[in-house]
């Protein structure tokens, strides 16, 4: 049946991909990195990063998206879930310095605070630089839980964890991992 599921979603990521404004984030080995970006303006709570950056309501960030169906495609042949935790860990790490690229080179790159994801996927990210923030609302945090729950079958996520907001500034971004610098 999961293979079945991996098999539509594979012919409607397409078609939801050119609906959405969701834009790949090139890398020259690769082709594209697992990040398919948009800007965003934030509708949450006001929320302080580390670094001292305050993401307030209708901020620029750029949100990202992992292509989840390319992600489970390459997790087919893994069936530890510590080794398809490293698998993402590490594609997520070699993306970062091209979404760092990809920021500094947008033309509305002066008015992007950060970035911010929204992930049941979250262990190891704080190690990557990113704040974890719960997403107060329950409402919104319900719907999330619903609109992931068939990534976390096909993945064969055991538990379901509460999505959470993934933030990082774009200071911290650009300043741990452009290559440029």
């Amino acid at each position: 049946m999961k293979s079945y599921l991996l098999g539509v979603w594979n012919i409607i990521d397409p078609v939801y991909y050119n609906f959405t404004r969701l834009r790949y984030v090139p890398d020259d080995e690769y082709c594209n990195t697992l990040f398919r970006v948009r800007l965003t303006r934030y509708k949450g709570g006001e929320v302080i990063l580390n670094d001292g950056t305050v993401i307030q309501k209708n901020d620029l960030l750029m949100k990202i998206h992992l292509h989840n169906v390319k992600v489970l495609n390459d997790l087919t042949s893994i069936t530890s879930d510590v080794k398809k935790a490293v698998f993402i860990y590490h594609k997520v790490k070699r993306s970062l310095p091209k979404l760092a690229c990809y920021i500094e080179a947008h033309q509305k790159t002066n008015e992007i605070k950060g970035i911010i994801g929204i992930t049941t996927l979250y262990k190891g990210a704080s190690r990557l630089g990113f704040e974890i923030v719960p997403i107060k609302s329950s409402y919104y945090r319900a719907y999330k839980k619903v609109t992931f729950f068939p990534i976390n079958l096909i993945a064969s996520k055991n538990r379901l964890d509460d999505p959470v907001y993934l933030f990082m500034s774009k200071d911290e971004l650009i300043n741990n991992y452009n290559s440029t610098i």
